[in-house]
């Protein structure tokens, strides 16, 4: 199903309606913090998988940074505030757990841009309690890759998950999310715009990938 351009536009607009699109103008160097070795290789496997599919590079080392991706899981907001030198990274951090703690939030995304608008460094933070506890390491690691490849829009999943169930129980990731990631990084593209008339750009990325 090819999303239509007002649903493209949406994805990538705040509750008031503003539109902003940014995509990694760097490779990525992912980094996850709060697990075992297994859960390590499914967060990697699932940031490889959206790699393969925007045809986005990753890389070892970012030059600037170290680690540009960052993952924390953890079971309470507080354990942010002990993490050795985590608040160079995110000045804000203090009132930001203050805030999410109060919101009784169970994730949250950080992103960092570079001069052209482009995304340079993400923090994700997913607190394990509650329903994410219960989710597959899979579904949980593709959901949060998928959700931090581009710069989506506040209320983009909010309502459905990027996600899609098959009859054996897998999770995939929505084919028609598949293709505006995959549209997102053609190399015609900008990676930053402000413009909504962006998404008819896009929409027509979208509807000239291959199929099948």
């Amino acid at each position: 199903m090819t999303m239509t351009p007002d649903e493209i536009e949406a994805l990538f607009s705040d509750a008031a309606g503003n539109f902003r699109f940014a995509r990694w103008g760097r490779p990525i160097a992912p980094i996850v913090f709060g697990v075992d070795d297994a859960t390590l290789n499914v967060f990697k496997g699932a940031v490889e998988a959206l790699s393969a599919l925007t045809q986005h590079p990753l890389t070892e080392t970012d030059t600037e940074l170290g680690s540009n991706l960052m993952f924390f899981l953890f079971r309470d907001w507080a354990e942010l505030v002990d993490l050795p030198n985590l608040d160079k990274l995110v000045p804000e951090l203090g009132a930001l757990v203050t805030r999410l703690e109060a919101q009784g939030a169970n994730q949250y995304r950080l992103f960092r841009f570079d001069e052209q608008g482009a995304i340079k460094a993400a923090f994700v933070f997913i607190r394990m309690d509650g329903p994410l506890a219960d989710w597959p390491a899979e579904s949980l690691a593709l959901a949060e890759a998928s959700q931090v490849f581009l710069l989506w829009g506040e209320q983009a999943f909010s309502a459905r998950s990027p996600l899609a169930r098959l009859p054996n129980g897998a999770d995939i990731l929505r084919p028609e999310i598949g293709d505006v990631l995959r549209a997102a990084y053609a190399p015609e593209l900008p990676q930053a715009d402000e413009d909504s008339a962006f998404a008819l750009r896009l929409f027509a990325r979208v509807s000239a990938l291959p199929r099948g």
